[in-house]
């Protein structure tokens, strides 16, 4: 019996598939029982046409026989078989797929779709075995045959007696090396741990024998390791909310229960299934760099990648779940997708959904909308902020800030709609806490009028809003801008008139606070409060503060006003320390320079000269 080379450049190839193609190891075994259950799904294809075939699904089955005394793992099939010139045409060239050639000859559309179409599967055999025998007999053949290889060196064929139709896979286990241990493609456990994550949903049993460990292993107790009919093949109207928690369970999904889970079947262009799950609660790494966003992506029920990135954009990075379709071009290991129209279609259906589902929640189970917003609201605002805004229209509605007068979360939305008719923009103030900004000087003339203020509390709200500019033609304004845009307050001409008036005090102690401040003014808003700070310009105080604590921080600083109010008895104070005591004026503007820094949580530059200067007003 001579030995056969392997043709075209399948050497150079076969080395490739070994070393560089399949990422992991273990998937070889993915391969091989998804090329079994090709030749079931084949022999189900003659019979439809051959009406002397009697297709019985029970009667078919793959089955997985390690074995650690011969150190052979065996991959057994009761499927259509091969005859001697399929042996040579499908395992002797590599990258010639058998599947492939099968469907266009029988021009299959629907139905049971052929898994393996590149051929090349078979061979992730050799990253674990130094020898690979075929044992196969084909449907209509009276004669067996045997197929065995070594590796790039080439392989044989003989005849061989087999009784019943069908292929036996037999790989001879490499042994351990200082870097590798083979010997877990022999445990029981592994194999079945294999089987589930990749090939849970095979149509097929997947059997194994239990406790395996003589020749004779393969008349032991059997077991059925795989799921069989996978949960997102069923009718909706089948599963129950307990079927859809214990999926996200068994996927490991995560640790709590799911919010809500998002069950989507699309028979169109492009067909494919998909459960999505909004989580109750954030992962514990969810802000770190070790969490990696993405959904489990399957195809025709085979597991492809366990976390598909190009499925979420990132504004949507927190659901879990899976996509499973037929009609995604693979690469050759199929562990990589190939960036097409399909891919990109899938991910826009699947974000629109979930968009979509989103908004029911909201309006249907505000609770439970409120509850996901604590978990999850800040990457839904990093989302408006990031990629220029360009996500900004798609997540408007799904924001929500604490109201100053509702005092819950409420949406941009509802905000608008309770506007009076007066009002001309939305207001709001920017603080640590919800307690910090209703405490704000800043929004005592806003609140007066009856306007209602959003709190932004976290580092990425004000950001956002500046990238979200206006919402339903309302243009936002921070209750520290120097202009708020209200009816009634005082009149520029009578500031004008009361800054000309006390132009010098104001020079003065603007000159006394140096570079502190852009300027020091009366203010417009101010009523019980003696003094604020302002900001111009489009950094506001709150993202300074912000910009400062970075890794990178620039220096970046915002355009500070003080503010001071007119019809204060501490400008009563002023007026007569300016006109009597200069030294009393510098005293007094520190003093309320770094009292309207306190407020507003900022650092107080020199807190010992601050201690003496409030000494010096005691004594």
């Amino acid at each position: 019996m001579s030995k056969q080379q392997f043709k075209a450049e399948s050497k150079r190839l076969l080395d490739m598939m070994i070393h560089s193609i399949y990422t992991h190891k273990e998937v070889f075994l993915r391969e091989l029982i998804s090329n079994a259950s090709d030749a079931i799904d084949k022999f189900y294809y003659k019979s439809l046409t051959d009406d002397s075939l009697d297709f019985n699904k029970e009667q078919f089955y793959i089955k997985v026989v390690p074995n650690k005394e011969t150190r052979t793992l065996k991959i057994i099939d009761t499927g259509i078989g091969m005859n001697k010139e399929e042996l040579e045409t499908n395992l002797g060239t590599i990258a010639k797929s058998g599947s492939l050639a099968f469907k266009k000859e029988n021009e299959i559309k629907d139905g049971y779709d052929i898994i393996g179409q590149f051929g090349v599967g078979f061979y992730a055999a050799f990253m674990v075995a130094d020898v690979v025998t075929v044992i196969s007999k084909a449907f209509g053949s009276d004669q067996a045959y045997r197929w065995e290889s070594e590796g790039a060196d080439g392989y044989t064929i003989e005849p061989i007696e087999k009784e019943s139709i069908g292929t036996e896979i037999i790989l001879k286990i490499k042994e351990n090396t200082e870097d590798e241990s083979y010997d877990e493609f022999l445990e029981e456990y592994r194999l079945k741990s294999i089987i589930k994550k990749y090939s849970d949903f095979i149509r097929y049993p997947i059997k194994m024998d239990v406790n395996l460990e003589n020749e004779e292993a393969e008349k032991g107790e059997e077991q059925i390791i795989n799921s069989m009919v996978p949960i997102w093949k069923k009718n909706k109207s089948e599963l129950t909310d307990e079927d859809y928690e214990n999926f996200y369970t068994e996927k490991r999904y995560g640790f709590d229960k799911p919010l809500k889970a998002i069950h989507i079947s699309v028979d169109g262009t492009i067909r494919y299934n998909a459960i999505l799950y909004i989580p109750e609660k954030i992962p514990f790494d969810f802000y770190s760099k070790e969490f990696e966003k993405g959904l489990e992506l399957y195809s025709n029920g085979v597991l492809i990648m366990d976390k598909c990135a190009d499925l979420l954009p990132d504004h949507f990075s927190f659901v879990k779940g899976m996509v499973d379709s037929e009609d995604l071009s693979l690469n050759i290991s199929r562990e990589m997708l190939q960036h097409d129209r399909q891919l990109k279609l899938i991910a826009k259906n699947i974000s629109k959904k979930i968009k979509s589902e989103l908004l029911n929640l909201l309006k249907n189970e505000r609770e439970k909308y409120e509850e996901f917003f604590q978990s999850f609201g800040r990457q839904l605002k990093y989302g408006v902020y990031s990629e220029f805004g360009s996500n900004k229209e798609v997540l408007q509605d799904l924001i929500m800030f604490y109201s100053s007068q509702e005092k819950k979360l409420v949406t941009l939305d509802e905000y608008v709609s309770r506007m009076p008719e007066d009002q001309k923009y939305i207001y709001y103030g920017s603080g640590e806490s919800i307690e910090r900004i209703e405490k704000l000087p800043q929004a005592e003339f806003v609140t007066e009028k009856g306007y209602e203020i959003l709190y932004f509390t976290e580092d990425i709200d004000e950001f956002a809003i500046k990238m979200l500019m206006s919402y339903k033609e309302k243009e936002f304004k921070s209750i520290s801008s120097g202009d708020l845009g209200i009816d009634g307050e005082e009149s520029n001409e009578e500031t004008v008139t009361s800054d000309n008036v006390n132009k010098e005090l104001f020079d003065f102690m603007k000159n006394i606070l140096a570079d502190k401040v852009k300027d020091v003014r009366v203010s417009k808003r101010l009523k019980s409060h003696p003094v604020c700070l302002a900001t111009e310009g489009e950094i506001s105080i709150e993202m300074e503060k912000i910009l400062a604590a970075m890794p990178d921080n620039q220096n970046i600083k915002a355009d500070k006003v003080l503010e001071i109010n007119k019809n204060h008895e501490v400008f009563h104070s002023l007026q007569d320390a300016f006109a009597n005591d200069k030294g009393k004026v510098e005293l007094y503007t520190k003093l309320l320079y770094n009292q309207a820094l306190l407020i507003e949580g900022l650092p107080i530059q020199d807190p010992v000269e601050f201690t003496n200067d409030i000494c010096k007003v005691m004594v």
